[in-house]
């Protein structure tokens, strides 16, 4: 039975990896653990698939997914769950900025800590990167998940976690939402911890995170909000602001026709005659958009998986039937 399975995507990665892989499996066999290390190629160019094949020719705890194109990070992420062995999965960056000797304290952390907790996440708590371009957008970028979703951490953005297999396997991931793990896992009533991590400077390539990628992970961050508040009764939300909205309009519109009948010169003309008007088509509107949103909430959670990404092909030296069959 594999214990532990090490899940990291990379993309353009190719002169980190001969480090990375001797860095993992230092660690890996010092802890003691059975373990395997999924390796999930995410599209790269550069060569990074070629050197993944000869690591993974003399490394049988290694295993390569070559995904057909670059589906980004959360895609990747899902495929290396998807056929990970272990009962404790752990997330990190291909980089080299995270640190693979934290590996075992997160595992520890994980087993050993209180009954109930199923996700342990790493803190940069000394980052080693440029404060106004990069710490000083997290630092406000994590106080705004952590007030939308209940869930308050330190750092969001750190891919170094440890999750119990049965959590994260469950989780269906989209856009960028491999960053709101543990929000997400929370409505499963998961509990989560918080434990400090080293934080190393990039030797290796560029960063891949721009303004354009904020842009979808705030509205990535609506999108887990609403799932998480009204994923089973999207009525409600949009109930909440059509109601109103169309009772002001009905209001508005009695109110003109009370005067109408009593005589008063009421121009068809009036805006306000218009705006009561708009109230209540909108408001018809946003309700029947909550009806028919429940329907589609329904078929959601009742429709078969459909996986967000394409295997190419997969390097592993024990076959995945045999490797379920004895876990």
């Amino acid at each position: 039975m594999v214990e532990l399975s090490v899940v990291i995507p990379i993309h353009n990665e190719a002169p980190a990896l001969p480090e990375l892989h001797r860095e993992l499996v230092d660690t890996l066999r010092a802890s003691g653990r059975s373990y395997e290390i999924i390796i999930v190629d995410d599209g790269s160019t550069d060569g990074s698939f070629e050197i993944l094949s000869r690591l993974q020719a003399v490394d049988p705890d290694l295993r390569v997914i070559r995904l057909r194109r670059n589906f980004g990070q959360t895609a990747a992420f899902a495929a290396g769950f998807d056929h990970a062995l272990g009962r404790i999965i752990v997330t990190s960056d291909g980089d080299l900025q995270n640190d693979p000797r934290d590996i075992p304290g997160l595992v520890d952390a994980l087993e050993t800590s209180e009954p109930g907790v199923d996700i342990v996440c790493g803190w940069r708590k000394d980052r080693k990167d440029a404060f106004f371009s990069r710490r000083l957008p997290s630092i406000l970028a994590n106080r705004v998940i952590s007030a939308a979703t209940g869930v308050r951490l330190h750092d969001y953005g750190c891919s170094l976690k440890a999750f119990r297999a049965e959590v994260v396997k469950s989780l269906k991931l989209y856009g960028e939402m491999h960053r709101f793990l543990p929000a997400i896992a929370s409505e499963q009533g998961v509990a989560i911890r918080e434990l400090a991590v080293s934080h190393r400077p990039r030797r290796y390539g560029r960063s891949n995170y721009g303004i354009g990628r904020t842009i979808r992970v705030i509205l990535d961050l609506l999108t887990v909000k609403f799932l998480l508040s009204y994923s089973t009764r999207p009525l409600q939300i949009f109930g909440l602001i059509g109601l109103p909205m169309g009772l002001l309009g009905f209001i508005i519109s009695a109110w003109l026709a009370l005067q109408r009948l009593t005589g008063a010169d009421v121009s068809l003309n009036r805006p306000l005659l218009f705006l009561g008007i708009v109230l209540i088509i909108t408001g018809v509107q946003l309700v029947t958009l909550g009806l028919l949103a429940e329907l589609q909430a329904r078929t959601y959670h009742e429709s078969q998986n459909k996986p967000t990404y394409a295997i190419r092909e997969i390097l592993q030296s024990v076959p995945v039937e045999r490797a379920r069959a004895g876990r």
